[in-house]
This record gives structure tokens, sequence and C-alpha cells, in this order.
């Protein structure tokens, strides 16, 4: 499952510099970014970057579905910011689908390298 850590690596990497474009909507439609949703957004980018090393941990995950929650739970700070969550948080369901599924073939012995 060492691939699986890599893409979802890829894909924190990916969602970091999404939420970093959302910076300019908060330096132009927010207050700025030295108020607290600025904060609130360099924090998340620090936090999706940060994870990338915590996913050999088997809470890992966990900590990718609190951030998520974060970012859902934000769309009334910044409605851009919740709509990226929402966006990731359907990604990291269809990874973690496809993980389970790729395990449960693995346990058959039904992957093509597998097939003897």
């Amino acid at each position: 499952m060492k691939s699986f850590r890599g893409i979802m690596a890829g894909t924190l990497i990916l969602e970091a510099i999404v939420v970093a474009l959302a910076l300019p909507i908060v330096a132009k439609l927010g207050d700025g970014i030295g108020t607290g949703t600025g904060y609130f957004v360099l924090g998340l980018i620090v936090v999706l970057i940060g994870t990338c090393g915590l996913l050999k941990r088997p809470w890992a995950v966990g900590v990718v579905a609190v951030v998520h929650v974060a970012m859902i739970a934000s769309w009334w700070l910044l409605t851009a910011l919740g709509g990226i969550g929402v966006v990731f948080t359907l990604v990291w369901v269809y990874l973690l689908w496809l993980r389970r599924d790729v395990a449960r073939r693995m346990a058959e012995g039904r992957l093509p390298g597998q097939q003897a």
C-alpha cells in the first residue's frame, strides 16, 4: 500500500496549492491576509503539507478527515474555501474507496500482478 501513500501525499500537496490560491481571494474580497481568515488559510496550508509526513501512521486518515471537516465548516468564513473542502472531500472518499477495493483484491489474489 506504499503506492497509496504516494497518491495521498500528492493529493495533499495539490490541495495545499489550491488552498494557497484562495489567498488572493482573502486579500481582495476578505479583510486581508493579516486577519483571522488569512491566518486560517495559511495554517490550513501548513497542516496540509505537514500531514504528508504523517501518512505512514494508521491514524493519518483521521487527521485528513478532521482537516476536511474544518474546511467545510469554514464555509461561513470564506465560501471558496468551503467549496474547495467539499470537492477535495469527494476526492478523498474516492481514494479511500479505491484503497479498500485494491486491498480486497489483493487479499483475494485477483490483481493482475498476482496472476500466475
